[in-house]
């Protein structure tokens, strides 16, 4: 069995309910899954290191990233890891190019170009380098916001329902988009039938406790009614 990417005891109280999750990431895309309010998007941004657990471990590829009980905490910028929101607010005075550029700047003009290049080849967007994001649709903006998130190369990329606000005809050629990048992937999203084709790993999340984990369709099928009923209502 491959070593873990990524290890993580997190635990943390709110008011109706305790977060208390453990999980490995062995797999380039794990799907994160279950009903509204079930901790998804807290899960993520412990991980990123946007919040703070009250209990809890991360290790990424070996390195330890938080370790609440030596009072570490490897600050969000630092950790190797991207994450993209649901809405991932793009400049709006920016072009495209300088969109991507953002999170790159460390690298010299000529590297930060062909990175740039490199990003709107992988998402199909070469025809759109110049354009400002007021110009674009809201699959095009998309697939910027993943450009630019996929240009540092993180060891790790959260997606926080990225494709939620689109249409179905729009998500397709995103989720292949993310496929081709090489970099692994850990999931949100509340639409089976976005997820229902990945070859992914899956944990289903229901109120704040991963209560199952394997492939995705061995995980989900059981819960299928249900999970339609509750998630699609």
């Amino acid at each position: 069995m491959p070593e873990p990417l990524l290890t993580a005891r997190l635990s943390r109280r709110f008011p109706h309910f305790r977060l208390q999750v453990a999980l490995e990431l062995t797999a380039p895309l794990t799907v994160l899954f279950g009903p509204s309010a079930a901790g998804k998007s807290t899960v993520l941004r412990l991980i990123a290191g946007l919040d703070h657990a009250g209990e809890g471990r991360i290790t990424l590829e070996g390195r330890t990233l938080l370790d609440t009980q030596q009072r570490l905490h490897v600050p969000a910028g630092q950790r190797g890891i991207g994450y993209l929101p649901q809405r991932a607010a793009l400049f709006p005075h920016r072009t495209v190019a300088q969109n991507i550029a953002f999170g790159i700047r460390r690298l010299n003009r000529a590297e930060r170009e062909q990175r740039i290049d490199e990003m709107l080849a992988l998402v199909d967007a070469q025809a759109l380098r110049d354009r400002k994001p007021p110009q674009l649709s809201g699959g095009e903006s998309q697939r910027i916001a993943i450009a630019r998130a996929l240009a540092p190369r993180p060891r790790l990329l959260l997606l926080d329902e990225p494709l939620a606000a689109l249409d179905a005809a729009a998500k397709p050629p995103i989720v292949a988009c993310l496929q081709r990048s090489g970099i692994p992937l850990l999931y949100v999203s509340h639409d089976l039938a976005e997820i229902w084709n990945l070859p992914a790993h899956a944990l289903l999340l229901e109120a704040g406790q991963i209560t199952a984990r394997g492939p995705l369709r061995d995980v989900l099928a059981p819960h299928r009614a249900q999970l339609l009923t509750q998630l699609q209502s």
